[in-house]
């Protein structure tokens, strides 16, 4: 009797378990289906819902002088955002990719001089010589100079064009998002009661909202104090230099956006560029001075901007924001730059948020102990 009472048991745990093993299959299945359909746009989506809730303030701000339109509002903010940031972005891109254009076909049509080194040079340690053997072995045959390294400017040239390429592609992705952002405004407070509702769901009520707070303040404070500030320094610098005449305008506003976001001074940008200006002569002393003073505040603005938009700061550290913005960027180009400093900055604030509350719950048990 006990035999026939542990085989019945048997399968039904069987049963129970195949059961189990069965429904789990069909949810991954399901999972990995929904997950390579949304692949092709998950850069896209991801950064549409960081200027979406970056913006949202915004957003309903324009509602409430437009009579709680939540449509027009949102028109109102792509367009904003399309006339001041992509428009001139795409300026920017456009002009590194003509620039290394000229330098291909001045390269090709062998017209491109290069001025020789100073003996300066050859005294800085370590890598001096070598600098100067190799600047100076351009500066008196660079046709030469090419032809013996083909292979290795060849491998170069391939990663310029797929970096180019990349940022055009970001580009397009950049404006896909302002305009999928719009949309997602418009549908602001149903959006954020979902979002309030999955979070319970996997967490539970107080948690939930709490979660939500979190990653709510998080993106906003890396969006608009890091990444906005850097964006706004670049392109204020990239506007003026182009204004300026300066040539590579492109390349100095990458560079600019970049040290920005790693939180480095971009007088180290603006600086060579104020040097090439005055070494053009171009514009005659007063507008040198004009564009010198203009670029030196381009390249300050952050001082200013940084407590306007920032508030009280972002609580993680800027090692976080930078592995973010050039992990992303090696990973997806230029909005991955913007997606991964905001995506890890949030990862490590919910990480602490869970450290710290273990410690909490740990240092209330040892208060509690007899």
């Amino acid at each position: 009797m006990e035999i026939n009472e542990l085989s019945i048991v048997e399968k039904r745990l069987v049963a129970r378990f195949l059961d189990m093993f069965i429904k789990l299959g069909f949810i991954l299945a399901l999972g990995s289906f929904c997950f390579t359909v949304i692949s092709p746009f998950m850069n896209m989506m991801l950064w549409a819902l960081i200027l979406a809730v970056t913006l949202y303030p915004l957003h309903q701000r324009f509602a409430a002088y437009l009579g709680e339109k939540q449509g027009w509002a949102s028109v109102s903010v792509v367009l904003l955002g399309l006339l001041l940031v992509v428009l001139p972005t795409i300026a920017m891109v456009s002009s590194l990719g003509d620039s290394v254009s000229a330098l291909v076909h001045n390269v090709s049509a062998e017209s491109l001089v290069i001025p020789p080194p100073t003996a300066n040079v050859a005294s800085i340690p370590i890598v001096g010589g070598k600098i100067y053997v190799v600047w100076m072995k351009a500066a008196s045959d660079l046709p030469g100079m090419i032809t013996s390294y083909r292979p290795q400017l060849g491998d170069i040239a391939k990663q310029v064009v797929g970096v180019l390429a990349s940022m055009g592609g970001g580009l397009i992705g950049f404006i896909v998002s302002f305009i999928v952002a719009g949309i997602i405004m418009v549908w602001g407070a149903a959006g954020a009661s979902s979002a309030n509702r999955i979070a319970m769901r996997i967490t539970d009520e107080s948690k939930g909202m709490a979660l939500i707070k979190l990653c709510t303040s998080t993106i906003r404070a890396v969006a608009m104090g890091v990444i906005g500030v850097a964006f706004i320094q670049a392109l204020l610098a990239g506007i003026v230099m182009a204004i300026a005449g300066i040539p590579a305008v492109g390349i100095f506003f990458v560079l600019a956006l970049i040290l920005g976001i790693a939180q480095i001074p971009v007088i180290l940008v603006t600086a060579p560029a104020i040097a090439l200006m005055w070494t053009m002569g171009d514009h005659g002393m007063a507008m040198n001075i004009f564009y010198t003073i203009l670029l030196i505040i381009a390249g300050m603005v952050d001082n200013v901007l940084k407590p306007l938009l920032l508030g009280r700061g972002v609580d993680a550290p800027m090692p976080i924001v930078l592995l973010g913005a050039l992990g992303g960027m090696a990973a997806s180009g230029i909005l991955g730059m913007f997606i991964g400093a905001t995506l890890l900055s949030i990862g490590y604030r919910i990480f602490m948020a869970w450290v710290n509350e273990g410690l909490a719950n740990q240092a209330v048990n040892r208060h509690d102990a007899p």
